[in-house]
């Protein structure tokens, strides 16, 4: 038998026409409603020490958010009044409004409430303090980058094959110690300042040979440039050569025989740590390749060398360690990438040691920088296995009389957190000759104006890096 398929499909078409017409769900639909809840204008009234200053609000209808000029200390912020043009109907949800800064804080966000019956519309009101504002800001630097970092030019050429492990830097000049073709050189501030312009100007070597290698190390100070051989054992010479003029002959200013220094080590001249006065008086410290003492030279008038002294190296050093003056004080910031932040007397007695995970480990040449009335740690990481890369990192360090109080503020901090941080990339390397540095220019009255930080590791290249002081915006 034969069944119509159609026929029950037609019988069946209107009920199940009225099961979906009866199922169907409604769904709430908008409904037009007058009352719209905008904030239009708003001012606050009652600004000031005596209460009567008005401040105008600017809104970002966008984000929702209101911002007013810097409002003086003495405003009584446990009763804040705002005047306010809203949509008809609305009103804000308070008539006044508390708000209480914690110490040290210079800015406050509240929400407040624009109301009309049963609409609102929430807005972010920030305060701000009109108080000094202190130190670099470290939002808008000038990157002038020839490192493998993506900024900038590429890598100087000189940084390759660990041909380039000592750098120096004093504002004016970046030194590049090399046994690179391109020869160990200057480059001008004004240069690479003006395009990230790289040109070279050429050390006259005449007459520098000796040692293991010829030249290894360096420093500039204040115009004055300075550069060490490599000497990999007691008979090796150890040399240091100082320059004014790059194309004058150098002048050798210290000649030794390690050996005739009592308990020196065997070899010197894998980093270099010179720290002078305005008037070229201080000390050169060398730390051995072995890891076991420090030769300290006196410097007197940038090229008198004598005194040479062995004092005690310390755990964890390593043939990179670095002894950097904090200021001209008898507290030095000594380093080493394998062993923490520690404060040290001239003759290398410890005084406070950082805690190992307050800041990276493989951090080197760390220096203290007092600047605009703020104070910071910066440091720049060796690269040495598959989870390291070469890094600037910069610490706000400023509570505290001294740099050991610092320290241990910034210790005891929960956020021990970076002001600012910039990545040259590495690569590993056994041997990351590591510099970090600073130089603060001042304007005609004295004051400090900008902070210009200085970064280079070998293979890595360099980095410099201007700051404007911080100003009330």
């Amino acid at each position: 038998m034969k069944i119509n398929l159609l026929k029950y499909w037609i019988a069946f078409l209107p009920c199940l026409m009225l099961i979906f017409i009866s199922c169907e769900k409604e769904f709430p639909k908008n409904v037009d409603s007058p009352d719209k809840a905008e904030l239009k204008s708003i001012k606050l009234v009652n600004a000031g020490a005596d209460g009567n200053t008005v401040l105008e609000g600017t809104i970002d209808e966008v984000r929702k958010t209101v911002s007013f000029p810097r409002l003086d200390t003495l405003t009584d912020f446990s009763n804040l009044i705002f005047e306010a043009e809203m949509s008809a109907g609305a009103q804000l949800d308070k008539e006044s409004y508390s708000v209480e800064f914690d110490e040290g804080e210079s800015s406050k966000t509240i929400v407040i409430k624009v109301v009309n019956n049963k609409r609102f519309r929430e807005y972010l009101v920030t305060l701000r303090l009109l108080i000094p504002v202190f130190g670099a800001d470290f939002e808008a630097p000038v990157v002038y980058d020839n490192s493998n970092s993506d900024e900038g030019n590429p890598i100087h050429p000189a940084f390759t094959s660990l041909l380039t492990r000592g750098t120096g830097f004093d504002g004016e000049s970046v030194l590049i110690v090399t046994r690179h073709e391109m020869g160990s050189h200057l480059l001008r501030m004004e240069d690479i300042r003006n395009d990230n312009t790289i040109n070279p100007i050429p050390l006259n070597m005449t007459g520098v040979s000796g040692g293991t290698l010829v030249v290894n190390v360096g420093a500039q100070v204040d115009g004055h440039t300075y550069i060490a051989n490599l000497s990999g054992g007691h008979a090796s010479p150890f040399k240091i050569y100082h320059w004014t003029d790059p194309e004058d002959e150098p002048e050798l200013i210290a000649d030794l025989n390690t050996g005739d220094i009592p308990n020196a080590g065997d070899r010197h001249g894998d980093n270099m740590s010179l720290n002078l006065d305005e008037n070229g008086n201080g000390y050169m410290y060398f730390g051995d390749n072995a890891v076991q003492t420090i030769l300290r030279l006196k410097v007197t008038n940038y090229t008198e060398i004598s005194d040479p002294t062995v004092l005690d190296n310390a755990s964890g050093s390593t043939f990179v360690m670095t002894f950097n003056q904090v200021d001209q004080t008898d507290d030095y910031i000594f380093t080493g990438y394998e062993a923490p932040i520690r404060v040290a007397d001239e003759s290398a007695r410890i005084k406070y040691e950082l805690s190992g995970t307050a800041v990276p480990q493989r951090g080197v040449d760390a220096r203290v920088v007092h600047f605009n009335g703020e104070r910071y740690l910066i440091m720049t990481t060796a690269a040495r296995s598959g989870a390291d890369a070469v890094v600037l990192y910069v610490y706000d360090i400023t509570r505290g009389d001294d740099v050991v109080e610092a320290l241990q503020i910034f210790e005891e901090r929960s956020d021990q957190s970076p002001v600012f941080q910039y990545g040259l990339l590495g690569p590993v390397n056994i041997a990351p000759g590591t510099q970090a540095n600073f130089h603060i220019t001042k304007n005609e009255e004295g004051e400090d104006e900008m902070l210009t930080l200085y970064a280079a590791s070998a293979d890595a290249g360099f980095v410099v890096i201007d700051f404007p002081k911080k100003t009330l915006d």
